[in-house]
């Protein structure tokens, strides 16, 4: 009789975590769920915005201004500042979001769609570029940033899974041997530009690339000698306090960052 009560006594105690297990197994599920729902519906707006608003390429025009050039006439500085520029009709995709910024395009990547900014930086890891509640989130401008001008370090994110999930197609050889893929091309309401890529690396989740305002001229100069420092290719590009760069974020594990970075080479105003 007791042996009996206590095998019923040891199925009794079992149930709560039985049901704490199940509970948990919902949860994961549902969440699951909903990041594949949220993926989903990100996709879809980036297919409709591609096919309504796509970028129009454009040859250089005498407006165009080269910035910091080198003097080694064999840089390919001198070959990316020929390539086409892009124009795009940001006023029709403000009609969706006014919090729109610009577009930016990233050859050898799926990087090709607007990028917004908002006053919070983490309201875009959880909205969509139509605002809704979407943890798939969207392309954004670091808060802090002013693009017109544009700021010394301009930091734009994404989440990997979704939106920025070829950016880690940087560290591959077919890219990196690729010339053609290390030049960024950014439209805003400001103009066209062009930004030629001189450090990619993987580094521990931290701030310290992240940094957009400078005391001074060698302050900002020992930042860019150290992000160049970390890169994991030698892009042979030379960069000084003169040059305005492009920071790009994402994940690349639980704990690490993919970055990209990339100086000013030209702009066209509009």
């Amino acid at each position: 009789m007791q042996l009996k009560k206590m095998k019923l006594n040891r199925k009794i105690l079992k149930i709560p975590l039985i049901i704490i297990f199940l509970i948990i197994l919902g949860v994961a599920v549902y969440r699951i769920f909903i990041w594949q729902d949220d993926s989903q519906k990100t996709k879809s707006k980036i297919e409709e915005i591609i096919n309504e608003t796509k970028p129009v390429d454009l040859e250089s025009t005498d407006e165009s201004t080269l910035v910091n050039p080198p003097e080694d006439q064999n840089s390919l500085y001198w070959k990316y500042v020929n390539m086409s520029i892009i124009d795009v009709d940001l006023a029709k995709l403000k009609e969706q979001n006014s919090e729109t910024k610009g577009w930016i395009q990233v050859p050898g990547t799926n990087i090709n769609f607007p990028f917004v900014q908002h006053s919070d930086n983490e309201y875009y890891l959880y909205h969509s570029f139509n605002q809704e509640k979407n943890i798939a989130g969207w392309v954004y401008l670091d808060s802090r940033n002013s693009i017109n001008p544009f700021d010394k370090n301009n930091i734009i994110y994404a989440h990997r899974r979704v939106l920025f999930y070829s950016l880690t197609n940087i560290f591959d050889s077919g890219w990196l041997n690729n010339p053609d893929n290390h030049v960024i091309k950014i439209y805003t309401d400001s103009g066209s530009s062009l930004w030629q890529v001189f450090s990619v690396y993987h580094t521990a989740t931290t701030s310290d690339y992240l940094v957009t305002d400078f005391a001074n001229d060698p302050t900002y100069s020992n930042f860019l000698k150290y992000i160049e420092g970390k890169s994991a290719h030698n892009f042979n590009v030379e960069v000084d306090q003169n040059d305005k760069i492009l920071t790009l974020s994402t994940c690349y594990t639980d704990t690490e960052k993919v970055v990209l970075h990339a100086k000013l080479i030209k702009y066209v105003e509009n």
